[in-house]
C-alpha cells in the first residue's frame, strides 16, 4: 500500500471523526436550548408564586388532571428544578466547549493531512 494511499484512509477517518463530533456538538446545542426554555418556564412559574399568597391555591396538572398542592411544596419543587436544570446547562456548556475545542484539533489534524496528501500525490 502506498504512502498516498495511507494518509488517504487517515484522512477518511479523521473526516469521519469530524462528523461525528458535529453531530454530537449539535445533539448538546439543542439540549441546551431545550433545557434554557424549561429553565425560562420555571422562573415564569416562580416569579406567579412569588406573587400569591402562601394560603392560596395550587393545582398541579399530572396527565389529564389537576391534583391540589401546598403552595409551600410546588414553590420548593420549582425552585429544585430550576436548580437542576440550571446544571445541566452548565454540563452542557462543558461538553458544547469540548466539542469545540475537539473540533478545532481535528480540522487542524485534517488540514495537515490534506496538505502532505496533496504534496503525495504531485
Amino acid at each position: 500500500m502506498s504512502v498516498a494511499a495511507v494518509t488517504q484512509q487517515q484522512l477518511e477517518k479523521q473526516v469521519g471523526e469530524f462528523q461525528n463530533l458535529q453531530k454530537e456538538y449539535s445533539k448538546a446545542v439543542s439540549s441546551r436550548s431545550t433545557l434554557e426554555a424549561q429553565l425560562k418556564e420555571n422562573e415564569m412559574v416562580k416569579k406567579e408564586f412569588d406573587n400569591i399568597k402562601d394560603d392560596a391555591t395550587v393545582y398541579k396538572l399530572i396527565g389529564p388532571v389537576l391534583v391540589k398542592q401546598d403552595r409551600p411544596e410546588a414553590a420548593a419543587n420549582v425552585n429544585k428544578r430550576i436548580e437542576y436544570i440550571s446544571g445541566e446547562i452548565k454540563r452542557l456548556e462543558a461538553q458544547i466547549k469540548s466539542f469545540e475545542e475537539k473540533q478545532e484539533q481535528k480540522k487542524m489534524e485534517i488540514v495537515k493531512l490534506q496538505t502532505a496528501f496533496e504534496q503525495l500525490k504531485q
